[in-house]
């Protein structure tokens, strides 16, 4: 799944402007993260929209990548809560609760090297604030690569092992792991605005 980009920079944008509240805000930078992933299922006939666990199913039985369109689950859960602190990293790893996915990987615009602990990630602004309790309760294995490792990201997805390195809940040696049985990525947003 996509950040918001360019499309949530103009959601911030507005509501500064314009002093509408949180829950239009988040709203739209939901749609923001659609209009984005529909974006990039115009240019890359692989892969395939998806808005229900239902859809995000039936693409992978297809073997299709799907990019997951989050407004519909995302609003019919009141525990997420109408924040910028909440961007497409905590929705990934929410989702990934909700699949439930084996794996998690983010896509992020910066080197990460060494491992990391979620919190380290969000200390250091690479991730959102509220990422290390969403990762936490995700029971996922994470990864994290930067985007200029696409070659790499290639091979784990063919190997069907984690790519980058490792992300943890909590301060432990990075290791790497037998293969996948599935994953779910994070696409990067290269401006990193909060998505909420």
């Amino acid at each position: 799944m996509p950040g918001g980009g360019p499309f949530a920079d103009q959601v911030r944008a507005l509501q500064k402007r314009r002093r509408f509240d949180d829950a239009a805000a988040h709203h739209m930078a939901l749609l923001a993260m659609e209009q984005y992933g529909r974006m990039l299922v115009a240019l890359e006939p692989r892969l395939q929209s998806a808005a229900t666990r239902a859809e995000l199913t039936r693409a992978r039985r297809a073997g299709r990548a799907a990019v997951w369109m989050p407004t519909r689950m995302v609003l019919a859960d009141p525990a997420i809560a109408p924040t910028w602190d909440i961007t497409s990293d905590s929705l990934a790893a929410w989702l990934a609760a909700k699949l439930p996915a084996s794996h998690l990987v983010l896509v992020k615009s910066v080197a990460v090297t060494n491992g990391a602990t979620a919190a380290d990630l969000a200390r250091r602004g690479i991730v959102d604030p509220a990422f290390p309790g969403y990762f936490a309760r995700s029971g996922a294995e994470g990864w994290c690569i930067d985007d200029a490792g696409h070659g790499e990201m290639a091979a784990a997805l063919q190997s069907l092992r984690g790519p980058g390195t490792q992300i943890t809940a909590k301060r432990a040696a990075p290791r790497r792991l037998p293969p996948l049985k599935g994953m779910l990525t994070s696409r990067p947003d290269r401006s990193r605005t909060r998505l909420q």
